[in-house]
């Protein structure tokens, strides 16, 4: 007797003290995903009756059982969203708790609704249409970013800043033109999402365990009920599908990547050093020790997000990878990875929105910076080709020397007299003075898609159209 009590103490330490009873509460906690996968309700139930008024129509189960079954999950609707529903890890996952509840409400009648599906289809269906809806506002959260940019593009269309390539200064740009390079990043990741919900407009409902079923159902009855374009064409690939979530991930990591590369540059732009931008308190925290400090935790917190999501993204990939057909019970942990990328994302893409309308443009500054570091060089090779008719590379080595001697001199391009840029080359006259300030520089960028004000403006009528 005490030797069986030593075991079972021993036992006991081996699982470890949360696990009092041993093994069964180890496996209880590693199989439940009620914890996250109940924010699944309002598909899973949306599903059902879906299911059930399909099961009705085709006479599987009779009229009065799918009025029943439909009138309790309306009831369990309600109460979870009321709060007044007491969901059980014992039941494993939402599907169960929805199901044993159901028969609460109206009794053995609830058994009819799993007719012809299988929790392999009825999880495929919930968490592509929670997806599928993610996706939906995520569109409407870009929508707006791009419009927040498209104001601040308007309102800056001729405000000259530098241009930077390694973070040097290149060449002068418009803050206009610069906000619309993120007019295009967000819109191509708006193009994504567009594309994601198309691939994923497919209903599973219907594929059951992994072979389909016997029952004479119509699935693209309930594909139209749910809102999908058709129903899925291959049942084992549909209940061992997540693509649709893998591709949700890869568009948010896009999509962070972006957003982090933009915070980047507010963090750097609102530097004292730089002073292009400032952020209002509502943006900005202070230090805890230094009360001159004006921290730009916001920008700094979106840029964070992207490992989060990026590591959402290749957790999921990591899972899925091999895995053979068709359902597994490791897609369990599909669902935190999503959610958890969705609600940064969300948040990340909000922030930036208020970021981007909130940021006052020290306009000054930019301009100033615009002509350091000899940004309109390119400018004088490009009137030597036009107006001396040089070939680009002898007015591109004309170009260096020039600079090199305004270096020499501590003086801008501009400053450089007549008599020593003719002393380079003869060529040279004194028009040339038109183009090296950078108003002119940016202003003669006028190709398609260049930082002209004139094409700054097209582009935004551009999106304006189809935002």
């Amino acid at each position: 007797m005490a030797e069986s009590t030593t075991d079972t103490k021993s036992s006991n330490q081996m699982w470890g003290g949360r696990f009092a009873s041993g093994p069964d509460a180890i496996m209880e906690e590693i199989n439940a995903s009620i914890g996250f996968d109940k924010k699944l309700f309002a598909q899973d139930i949306r599903g059902s009756i879906a299911h059930a008024t399909m099961l009705a129509h085709q006479a599987i189960i009779s009229a009065e059982d799918k009025d029943k079954i439909v009138h309790g999950l309306n009831t369990i609707l309600s109460e979870i969203e009321s709060g007044n529903f007491e969901f059980s890890r014992k039941l494993e996952d939402i599907h169960m708790n929805v199901e044993a509840r159901l028969a609460t409400l109206i009794g053995p009648t609830a058994g009819r609704l799993h007719t012809a599906r299988s929790r392999n289809d009825q999880v495929a269906l919930d968490f592509r249409l929670w997806v599928k809806e993610e996706l939906q506002k995520t569109e409407q959260l870009l929508t707006n970013l791009i419009a927040a940019f498209l104001d601040r593009a308007e309102e800056h269309a001729e405000t000259v800043m530098p241009g930077f390539t390694h973070l040097q200064t290149a060449q002068p740009v418009t803050f206009g033109h610069h906000c619309m390079a993120y007019v295009e990043m967000f819109g191509r990741d708006r193009a994504r999402v567009r594309h994601a919900i198309e691939h994923l407009d497919e209903s599973p409902i219907g594929a059951a365990a992994l072979a389909g079923t016997g029952y004479p159902i119509d699935r693209h009855m309930t594909a139209r009920a749910l809102g999908f374009r058709e129903p899925t064409r291959n049942s084992i690939d549909t209940v061992s599908d997540r693509d649709f979530a893998i591709e949700f991930l890869s568009i948010a990591a896009i999509c962070a990547m972006h957003l982090s590369r933009l915070a980047e540059e507010i963090v750097i732009w609102s530097t004292p050093q730089f002073g292009f931008v400032r952020l209002s308190d509502a943006f900005s925290t202070g230090s805890s020790i230094m009360p001159q400090k004006k921290n730009p935790d916001a920008a700094e917190l979106v840029r964070a997000k992207t490992g989060r999501i990026n590591g959402s993204l290749i957790a999921l990939l990591t899972i899925m990878k091999g895995l053979p057909l068709a359902y597994s019970k490791d897609m369990q942990e599909d669902k935190e990875q999503v959610f958890d990328a969705a609600e940064s994302l969300e948040l990340a893409v909000s922030a930036m929105t208020g970021m981007v309308r909130d940021l006052t443009i020290n306009t000054a500054r930019m301009k100033a910076a615009a002509g350091s570091g000899y940004s309109t060089a390119t400018d004088l090779a490009d009137w030597l080709v036009r107006e001396a008719g040089l070939p680009f590379r002898d007015a591109h080595h004309v170009t260096g020397r020039a600079v090199a001697l305004a270096e020499s001199k501590g003086c801008d391009l501009a400053e450089l007299p007549l008599a020593d840029l003719q002393a380079i080359d003869a060529a040279i006259t004194d028009k040339v003075y038109g183009v090296l300030t950078v108003e002119a520089s940016v202003a003669s960028r006028n190709s398609f898609g260049g930082t002209a004000p004139s094409e700054v403006r097209k582009q935004i009528a551009f999106w304006r159209a189809r935002n």
